[in-house]
């Protein structure tokens, strides 16, 4: 299933970074469950590993989006 999200801005089709994060070129985003939204300066785009379930051996990736002042 392959989805082709349009920047809201100037309708060009959107890059996938991470899986549920997308980027267009005139600085608008979109992220699954936070929608679209314009980039700033100070956002650092990221993955972080979260545990599964009981099991250890399961891991899945969720893109983060945090602040440059915050990871000091």
């Amino acid at each position: 299933m392959s989805t082709k999200r349009a920047c809201i801005n100037c309708g060009r089709k959107m890059k996938q970074q991470f899986i549920d994060l997308k980027h267009c070129k005139c600085g608008v985003s979109w992220k699954k469950g936070a929608g679209y939204f314009e980039r700033s300066n100070d956002m650092i785009f990221s993955l972080e590993k979260v545990r599964k379930g009981n099991k250890e051996n399961k891991t899945k990736q969720i893109s983060i989006i945090k602040n440059k002042l915050d990871v000091d």
